[in-house]
């Protein structure tokens, strides 16, 4: 029963932990441009621009 007594705060504190981890990218921007990674990944780095809507 001790553990219990330990365990379930530990479990609440890191629960809250996360997120305000969670909260805090949320509010700073990090989940703002999802396709900008997507472009990224397929880059092969050959200096030409990734393609756009515009230039398509």
């Amino acid at each position: 029963m001790t553990a219990l007594a330990w365990l379930i705060p530990c479990a609440l504190a890191l629960g809250a932990l996360g997120l305000l981890a969670f909260m805090w990218c949320l509010r700073t921007g990090q989940y703002d441009d999802l396709e900008g990674a997507a472009w990224r990944a397929l880059d092969d780095g050959d200096g030409k621009p990734a393609p756009t809507e515009k230039n398509q």
